[in-house]
């Protein structure tokens, strides 16, 4: 898709993304935290990719040749873990498979900032996604983290785009609307609900989501845009009638599972800034 996107031609992007995920069924390789596991691995299901969540050193560069997707998530750390990612990083970038990253609770402890720094420099990441704490604290911007929660951060635009600055791709901050950015563009999504953030691993598996989008998508900035819009409807979706979090979750993995792409055509809501120059 070309630099110059539309609110429209985004939403009818991630409509047609969704078809080819599930007309392709590709295989979302996951190293990602034990928190999380088995809720993105549903979901992924659920939006017609096959999830694999494979970490051991000695398979990992094998596994990422069957996959259409690496997502990276620090979210439960230790050091062979993060030369696994490496590994595994390398791999994609060798087969020119993408690399989603989430760098979970980054600038909380050196060990998250030191593993995120490693994977930055040493692995081409397609697109970060984090909240705007840990995006800040990529971008070298002041953060506040409690654990791996944000409490607070500088400015989510300017963090995004500084991060896929870095990177060459695309960069995503989640919160209350979604910030996605590339060199030159900027998304603001407003799907999603107050829910999704009661529910823990709703990031993670945003992340693997983007996983599943970029696998059918070659350009970063409509891949994160699209599985954001996804996700966001089918959480908006899953509040109705939810009696809070517990059944919320249950009513997710059914939203993501039923969406299709009427739905995101009528739902989706995004707006869309292009021809940004050089960010400072």
């Amino acid at each position: 898709m070309s630099e110059t996107v539309t609110p429209e031609s985004l939403v009818h992007a991630a409509a047609d993304a969704l078809d080819r995920i599930r007309d392709r069924t590709p295989l979302i390789h996951n190293i990602t935290n034990y928190v999380v596991m088995n809720l993105t691995a549903n979901a992924l299901l659920h939006v017609g990719a096959s999830p694999v969540m494979a970490h051991a050193i000695d398979e990992v560069a094998e596994m990422v040749g069957y996959a259409g997707a690496l997502v990276l998530n620090v979210g439960t750390l230790e050091d062979a873990w993060v030369e696994a990612m490496i590994v595994a990083g390398k791999e994609a970038n060798h087969r020119g498979t993408p690399v989603v990253l989430d760098p979970v609770g980054m600038g909380a402890t050196g060990l998250r900032t030191r593993a995120v720094g490693r994977i930055l420099d040493e692995v081409h990441v397609a697109i970060v996604r984090g909240n705007a704490a840990e995006l800040a604290a990529t971008a070298g911007l002041k953060a506040e983290i409690r654990g791996v929660d944000s409490v607070a951060a500088e400015s989510p635009e300017l963090a995004v785009r500084r991060v896929a600055a870095r990177t060459g791709g695309a960069a995503v901050a989640s919160g209350a609307a979604d910030v996605v950015a590339d060199a030159t563009r900027v998304a603001l999504v407003e799907n999603g609900h107050k829910l999704m953030g009661a529910l823990t691993g709703s990031g993670c598996t945003s992340t693997a989501i983007v996983g599943a989008f970029a696998a059918v998508e070659p350009d970063p900035f409509v891949a994160a845009t699209s599985a954001m819009i996804a996700f966001g409807i089918a959480g908006e979706i899953a509040a109705h009638g939810a009696a809070g979090p517990g059944t919320f979750q249950a009513r997710l993995m059914d939203a993501i599972y039923h969406l299709d792409a009427k739905t995101i055509r009528a739902q989706g809501r995004v707006s869309v800034r292009t021809g940004l120059g050089p960010v400072a």
